[in-house]
C-alpha cells in the first residue's frame, strides 16, 4: 500500500480552504457577508477560487469554518454540485486560529492535501507545486515576490528550503511572501495545537528543521483582505481569469495516430507532447483537447472507452504536474455503422462545434488563443471558430511549437 510519503500528485484530490476569519479590516463590507463570500464582479470570491481549484482535478473540498459557518454551508450546498465538486465542512470551536482550525479538522484530512487561504488567489500551476513536495517535507508553499510586503510576513529561503518566517514589519519594501497555497502532509498537524497560528506555531519552527519547502511563482496574486484590494479585485480578478487557450487535436498531435485509437493499450504519447501540456499549464493557459472520434460511429469502440482513455491521459499528465482543462470529442460520422451515431454533426471538424462549446463554458480570450492539429480540417475548424490554427508537421515537437507560439504572442 502506498504510504503518505509516497503520495504522488495524481493522488491528491482534497482541497482544504481556510474560511473562518472575521474580516475586520474590511469594516462594513463583512457585516452583510463573510469575507470569502463577498461578491467579486457579482460572483462570490469563494466561487471564483473553487473554479480555479476544480480545474486542476481537486474535486473534494473541505471548508474550515467558524464565524457564520451556516453561510459557508449554504453557499457550498449550492455552488459545489454546480461546479462538479463534493464538500465537507469542519467547524472549529470558538476562534482557534489557522493552525487550530487544521488541528480540529485532523480526522477529515487526507494523508496529503492542498490548503488554501479563503481570501486570496494566486494563479499558479497547482500540480507543479505538488511535484515539489519531497519525501521528507511536511509542506511546500507557493511563494510570491511582491513590491510592497508591508501587510505580509516575509519568507527567507535557501534554495528550495524555507528557513524563516518574519513577522509583518509595516515597511513598504519588496519581499518574498507566502502566497496562501500549500501542499501539506497530515503529519504536520502533530506540530499544532487546539488554538494556534499555522505559520507562527507550525511552519516557522518546522522551517528551522529544514522540513518546509517553497517554490517561487510569478502569477497573478491578490488578497482581498483590505478595502483597496477588494475594490481592485472587482476588475483584476475577472480579467486574470479570462485566459488564452490552446486547443489541441489528439491523434497525431498528442499521441501516435494508429487509426482509431480507442484502447489504452494502443495509446502512445508523441515525444514532447506531455511536456507541451506542462509548458502551457505553467504559462497559465487553458488547455483543451478537441478530437473527432469516428471510431465510435464505426463500432470500433464505445464512448465509455473514449472516456477511459481520456482519464488515463489525465492521470499520466498529473504525474508530471500537468493536466488538460477539458476534453471534447465527436463520436458521429455520416458513414457510421452504429445507427445511433450515423449522422452528420456540427461538432465534427472541420465544423467548429466542439470549439464553440468550450468557448461558451470557459472564460477564453479568443484573440490570444490558437489550435494545433495535424490535418487541414483541424485548421479549418479553428478558423471557423475565429481562432488561429497551426498544422504540426510530421516529426515536429509539439513542445517546441507551443513555446514558439507563446513567445511570439
Amino acid at each position: 500500500m502506498m504510504t503518505a510519503t509516497q503520495t504522488r500528485p495524481t493522488d491528491i484530490r482534497q482541497a482544504v480552504i481556510l474560511c473562518g476569519g472575521i474580516g475586520s479590516r474590511l469594516g462594513a463590507l463583512t457585516e452583510a457577508a463573510l469575507k470569502p463570500l463577498l461578491p467579486v464582479a457579482e460572483t462570490p470570491f469563494l466561487e471564483r477560487l473553487l473554479f480555479e481549484i476544480g480545474r486542476f482535478g481537486l474535486d473534494r473540498i473541505l471548508f474550515l469554518a467558524a464565524h457564520r459557518a451556516d453561510d459557508i454551508r449554504a453557499f457550498a450546498a449550492e455552488a459545489c454540485p454546480r461546479l462538479g465538486l463534493t464538500f465537507e465542512i469542519a467547524v472549529e470551536p470558538d476562534r482557534a486560529g489557522t493552525g487550530g482550525a487544521l488541528w480540529h479538522a485532523r480526522d477529515h484530512l487526507d494523508p496529503v492535501f492542498f490548503l488554501f487561504n479563503g481570501d486570496s488567489w494566486f494563479d499558479v500551476n497547482l500540480l507543479d507545486l505538488a511535484t515539489r513536495l519531497e519525501p521528507d517535507d511536511l509542506a511546500v508553499l507557493a511563494l510570491r515576490e511582491v513590491e510592497d510586503a508591508a501587510r505580509y510576513g516575509t519568507v527567507t529561503v535557501d534554495g528550495p528550503r524555507v528557513r524563516r518566517f518574519a513577522e509583518k514589519t509595516g515597511s513598504s519594501a519588496p519581499g518574498l511572501v507566502n502566497g496562501g497555497i500549500y501542499v501539506v502532509r497530515r503529519d504536520l498537524v502533530d506540530a499544532l495545537s487546539p488554538s494556534c497560528s499555522l505559520e507562527a506555531n507550525g511552519l516557522a519552527p518546522l522551517a528551522e528543521t529544514g522540513r518546509i519547502a517553497g517554490r517561487r511563482y510569478d502569477g497573478f496574486f491578490i488578497d482581498i483582505g483590505i478595502p483597496s484590494d477588494f475594490e481592485r479585485a472587482q476588475h483584476a480578478i475577472p480579467a486574470a481569469q479570462r485566459r488564452p487557450a490552446v486547443f489541441l487535436d489528439r491523434d497525431g498531435v498528442l499521441n501516435e495516430d494508429r487509426h482509431y485509437v480507442g484502447e489504452i493499450e494502443r495509446f502512445c504519447w508523441l515525444p514532447g507532447a506531455q511536456e507541451a501540456v506542462k509548458t502551457l499549464n505553467d504559462a497559465g493557459v487553458f488547455v483543451f483537447v478537441v478530437t473527432n472520434q469516428a471510431g465510435v460511429a464505426r463500432g470500433f469502440y464505445d464512448e465509455a472507452a473514449v472516456n477511459r482513455l481520456h482519464a488515463f491521459m489525465q492521470a499520466e499528465l498529473r504525474t508530471i504536474g500537468a493536466h488538460i482543462d477539458a476534453f471534447r470529442y465527436c463520436p458521429y460520422h455520416p458513414d457510421g455503422t452504429v445507427l445511433a451515431y450515423a449522422r452528420p454533426s456540427d461538432w465534427r471538424k472541420p465544423a467548429p462545434g466542439m470549439i464553440l462549446d468550450l468557448l461558451s463554458h470557459w472564460p477564453v480570450d479568443t484573440a490570444r488563443s490558437f489550435l494545433v492539429g495535424d490535418q487541414d480540417h483541424d485548421v479549418a475548424a479553428a478558423h471557423a471558430a475565429g481562432l488561429a490554427g497551426y498544422k504540426i508537421a510530421g516529426g515536429e515537437s509539439l513542445d517546441e511549437l507551443v513555446r514558439a507560439r507563446l513567445a511570439s504572442a
